[in-house]
């Protein structure tokens, strides 16, 4: 992997890997979660849920729970000063449950306590009567109007179709399927948790981990009733996201609280309310036709997806479209028929999560690939170049690809690798299936190789505002040039402070860069999400440099000026001065907005229009073992090519990769929410399996750089094509290894053996 870029401002700026600021401290245990936070005279705050996924609330008593000694508050419904509705996308959610509840957990009232088990306590002296009734689980079935209304205006969050060519195409060879992929949690480690403190003025200062401080602010002031000028956001130490802080947890609850008790509130969920208390990704099932000709070449897709969305809206409507617009993958096909439908159900609400609707479709289209393959008498790689898009090919939507789309080179990259060695001789009981539980030696074992390539888009789409803004100081603090940055983007983990700070080395040739907390005292900067903060949030501070740079070039009158190293470089001049020295006692200030290129609507008849901004692609080659008699599969090796545009962090990409396609290895054999009747069955991380270190195999990952001329340096999002197509390459594999059809995941020991 090589990396280039137009400027070398220091060491440590774009392209190299320098140590993440926060680094040492996580590993050393010292960071400070949102979880930490602690205020001397703070109380706890717990929410009361509904134990049922449907029913009519007949009545809420709260008189024993104010008798509980220590009790700050007890709130419900009728204490909302506000809107008692919020949303990310549609305001459909009640911050607290008036006459019905529509899934398990869904909040119902709030204690505030000295102590979080005396807030516990009260809780359960709160009386609630239910009248229970009979939940909507199916989601096709809730699109079809079978059942009763989850919302009243129907159980259809969105339905998004695409159609292009000629929709009664026929074709020589055709398979057809039905897949399912199951609902998976986001299963970051650090919990919901934040700590709200009441403020003189009478607004509310909330210290939160969330993924987007704007949007959280928009809903807290509707539902506190107050001016957005009261209600402020500081981000708190973030435990992991991958989606599921998008949408609010305790920051309606914390504020509610502390302004009626006057008093700083701190919530922390446990484990069981964290997989109540946020969403999940949606479930799907998808049924698909591939016609194609007797060389393997697409002549037409047929499909139609149906997303749960569970009891409320969240970010469904986006993902429907997602799933849609990627529904036949990175190939080219003129003839398209493709119906995405998300429905309200009653079962647990699901959103945003990485991948973001691409990954559910994937699993369907790659197995359909396979089929293809199959039937045409292809080797799978070989389906997928003749069919593989490229730069200049148009989307199902008419959209064209116009940057760089390597999908025939990155699986042509992980087909040329060498495979892991058959194994000899007496075996580790750590490589086989079942590890050192000692199921097997090896007899009944069976080694399948299977390959998937994905796609994603990058940032908001379908006309969406999707800016970030960025402020940038340059002054001289201790005798050295120093640069502080400030913006809203929420660090979770994905390494954002460490490439804000390559960016501004680069740009202003500075080694002292301070990122500031984030928080909306500064304009918005969206989501951490999309894969996007490095592209818009980074296009921001780039552009800011670059105001600053320009200012400091006009007071000095050198228009070609360059910041290299600390000093001040004209190309016709060469060093002009010390930066520094340059400096003296000014401070140049600098906030920009940024903006990528516009996107479009997409047509309500047809799906036609530029819904996105850039694509994402990422090919996966998976070897597994599988224990044919037990069902058991170890995955050996999950080799990986993806093009990143341009790699900002050379050793972040490559973990953005390895941690995407754990996730994706997860989904594909074992991560699972299982819901009976609308009700969790397995809240906790013992009974949801998530990959370990002893789960995931070895990686080589080829980075490709082919540089998008759109975006800043080149780049492209990284963080989720991996996850899209680990799963279907897993799952190929196991196929190859047991003759199964398997068309659900995560696949269990009992789709292998049955």
């Amino acid at each position: 992997m090589t990396t280039s870029v137009e400027r070398t401002g220091t060491a440590d700026g774009i392209g190299a890997s320098p140590r993440r600021p926060d680094g040492i401290v996580k590993v050393r245990g010292e960071f400070a979660y949102s979880s930490d936070l602690w205020h001397e005279d703070m109380v706890w705050g717990v929410t009361l849920r509904s134990p049922h996924p449907s029913a009519r609330i007949t009545g809420i008593d709260i008189t024993e729970a104010l008798k509980v000694p220590g009790v700050e508050a007890v709130l419900t419904h009728e204490d909302l000063p506000g809107a008692n509705r919020y949303g990310l996308e549609h305001p459909d959610q009640p911050v607290l449950a008036v006459d019905v509840v529509r899934y398990q957990g869904e909040p119902v009232a709030l204690v505030a306590a000295d102590h979080p088990e005396t807030a516990r306590r009260a809780m359960q002296r709160i009386r609630v009567g239910y009248e229970v009734l009979e939940p909507v689980t199916d989601a096709e079935r809730a699109v079809r109007g079978d059942g009763p209304k989850v919302h009243p205006n129907g159980n259809v969050v969105r339905h998004v179709p695409i159609r292009r060519g000629d929709l009664a195409a026929t074709a020589d060879v055709v398979v057809s399927g039905v897949y399912e992929v199951g609902m998976q949690d986001q299963a970051f480690l650090g919990p919901e948790s934040g700590l709200a403190v009441p403020a003189e003025d009478g607004g509310v200062d909330l210290y939160v981990a969330t993924q987007w401080l704007h949007v959280d602010q928009r809903q807290i002031v509707a539902a506190l009733g107050l001016p957005e000028d009261k209600v402020r956001l500081t981000l708190g130490g973030v435990g992991g996201a991958f989606g599921g802080r998008e949408d609010l947890s305790i920051q309606i609850h914390a504020c509610l609280l502390a302004l009626r008790t006057g008093k700083p509130v701190k919530m922390v969920y446990n484990r069981e309310e964290s997989f109540y208390g946020h969403v999940h990704r949606h479930p799907a099932k998808m049924y698909y036709e591939h016609g194609a000709d007797r060389d393997g070449k697409l002549v037409y897709v047929k499909a139609k997806l149906f997303l749960d969305g569970g009891a409320y809206a969240s970010s469904t409507g986006a993902v429907v479209a997602n799933a849609a617009t990627l529904g036949v993958g990175p190939y080219d096909v003129d003839n398209v028929r493709v119906d995405c439908w998300g429905a309200y159900t009653n079962n647990p609400p699901c959103g945003a999560m990485r991948g973001f609707g691409a990954v559910q479709a994937a699993f369907a289209y790659e197995s359909q690939m396979d089929k293809l393959a199959q039937a045409c008498g292809l080797d799978p790689v070989e389906v997928r170049v003749r069919n593989a898009m490229s730069e200049g090919s148009r989307m199902p939507t008419g959209q064209v690809v116009d940057s760089a789309a390597p999908v025939a080179e990155l699986l042509r990259r992980v087909a040329a690798k060498p495979l892991p060695p058959a194994p000899t001789g007496e075996r580790d009981l750590r490589t086989l299936p079942g590890g050192v539980s000692n199921t097997t030696h090896g007899e009944g074992v069976v080694r399948g190789v299977g390959y998937a390539v994905g796609i994603k888009n990058i940032c908001f789409s379908e006309g969406f505002d999707d800016y970030s803004t960025a402020r940038v100081q340059l002054r001289v603090v201790g005798g050295e040039a120093a640069a502080t940055v400030q913006t809203a983007a929420c660090e979770v983990g994905q390494g954002l402070v460490t490439v804000l700070q390559q960016i501004v080395r680069t740009e202003l040739g500075v080694e002292q860069v301070t990122i500031l907390p984030a928080d909306t005292s500064i304009g918005n900067a969206g989501s951490t999400s999309a894969s996007r903060q490095t592209y818009v949030t980074g296009g921001a501070v780039r552009a800011a440099c670059v105001a600053v740079r320009t200012a400091l070039a006009k007071r000095i009158g050198s228009p070609d000026l360059e910041l290299v190293g600390g000093k001040l470089v004209s190309t016709r001049d060469g060093v002009v001065a010390d930066l520094a020295d340059a400096l003296g006692e000014d401070v140049y200030d600098e906030t920009v907005e940024w903006r990528h290129r516009p996107t479009g609507v997409l047509d309500p008849e047809t799906g036609a229009g530029n819904a996105h901004v850039q694509y994402g692609f990422a090919a996966h080659r998976a070897v597994v073992d599988v224990d044919t008699e037990l069902g058991l599969v170890k995955v050996v090796a999950l080799d990986c090519a993806q093009d990143v545009g341009r790699a900002l962090n050379p050793q972040a990409v490559l973990g953005q990769i390895q941690g995407g396609s754990a996730q994706g290895l997860g989904l594909a054999v074992m991560e699972e929410i299982q819901t009976w009747d609308g009700k969790i069955r397995n809240p906790s991380f013992t009974d949801y399996l998530i990959p370990t270190v002893l789960d995931m195999p070895p990686m080589d990952i080829d980075v490709l750089e082919r540089a998008d001329p759109n975006a800043p340096y080149g780049l492209r999002g990284v963080g989720e094509p991996p996850t899209i197509s680990a799963t279907p390459a897993i799952v190929a594999a196991i196929r190859a290894a047991t003759g199964k059809e398997l068309p659900r995941v995560p696949v269990r020991p009992e789709h292998i053996v049955s």
